[in-house]
């Protein structure tokens, strides 16, 4: 029977958005850890009025991130196996810096799409005056490490996927335009011996990206350079990675970097993009599209884009042949071949 379930879902899909994003904005799933507390020790442990309990918990158990042991008072919760991995702020693949990037910017942003669909203008902190965060960010080292930190949690896996998906067997040389904290190089240089890697980025993040590449033991064969890539041609290697680079920018600057990649890479070389690729029908990849409506929010003629997209710029710019490679979630890497 036809029910109006789904469209409350949808329609609804705020109050577990906000649920989970106070939850780690409190840091519930990192003061739980390995352990197990009842609700009364959590909510002491948070400092939470009593009404709190047991309603805020049990709405993370329902939504299946923490689980409990027991019923009633004596209940202790524990969390779940993705809470373990992803929320828990002492796990490698920690994504709750960009959960707490999201709760403090993106959800009260977010309230206004209506205003950024009728007028095509960005509606973040620029909007009343503000400064830009990026802006804002370059301006306070500590504060930009902690955002670089959270961005890689979100990109780990992508990067360990396109490591392992990719053929870059016959390549000897890569580097990673915007490439922060050297991540997708040290990833990529750590399955494939034979590389060497450069990360490039702005001057304020080169001393971060080279402190963590130290940290991994691969110096000798991964380093950071600083670029401005709208000023400065990228430095020729066998290959070009854009990991969620080329969402930010409008298509003007989109096709600029695609030429710059092209220019910079040797006969044979390969250009590849890690991103939300929506699928080419725009109908399931909703990740994608909503990536795409928040790039509308954060800068306003940036986007997201499709395999075709992508493959019909990169054509454009002489590359001759362009494959899409499905790598975690809604991300795919599209890989153009010079």
């Amino acid at each position: 029977m036809l029910t109006s379930g789904r469209i409350l879902d949808v329609g609804m899909g705020f109050w577990p958005a906000k649920v989970l994003l106070s939850a780690v904005e409190l840091d519930v799933f990192t003061n739980i850890g390995d352990g197990a507390m009842t609700g009364e020790q959590l909510r002491s442990a948070l400092g939470l009025h009593p009404r709190a309990i047991p309603d805020f918990f049990d709405t993370l158990v329902a939504l299946k991130v923490l689980e409990r042991d027991g019923d009633g008072p004596g209940a202790r919760y524990r969390n779940g196996e993705e809470a373990r991995a992803f929320l828990d702020r002492g796990s490698p693949r920690c994504v709750a810096g960009f959960l707490t990037m999201a709760n403090a910017r993106l959800y009260p942003f977010w309230g206004e799409l209506t205003t950024a669909l009728r007028t095509g203008r960005p509606q973040n902190e620029t909007k009343d005056g503000g400064t830009a965060m990026f802006d804002e960010l370059y301006r306070d080292p500590t504060r930009l490490e902690q955002f670089l930190d959270a961005m890689a949690g979100i990109s780990v896996g992508n990067f360990q996927a396109l490591a392992e998906r990719f053929d870059f067997g016959r390549y000897r040389t890569l580097v990673d335009v915007g490439g922060a904290t050297g991540l997708l190089s040290t990833t990529v240089a750590a399955r494939h011996p034979q590389l060497r890697c450069t990360s490039l980025d702005l001057a304020v993040v080169t001393p971060i990206a080279e402190r963590r590449i130290a940290a991994t033991g691969l110096a000798d064969r991964v380093g950071a350079a600083t670029i401005d890539v709208f000023t400065q041609p990228i430095p020729a290697a066998d290959v070009v990675t854009m990991g969620m680079i080329l969402h930010d920018w409008n298509l003007e600057k989109k096709q600029h970097l695609i030429r710059a990649a092209y220019e910079a890479l040797s006969p044979g070389g390969a250009f590849i993009v890690v991103e939300n690729l929506i699928d080419d029908a725009r109908r399931t990849n909703a990740f994608g599209l909503l990536m795409s409506l928040n790039m509308l929010i954060e800068f306003g003629d940036a986007f997201d884009f499709t395999g075709a997209d992508f493959a019909g710029w990169c054509r454009s710019a002489g590359f001759r042949e362009i494959e899409v490679i499905p790598l975690a979630g809604a991300a795919s890497a599209g890989v153009a071949y010079k």
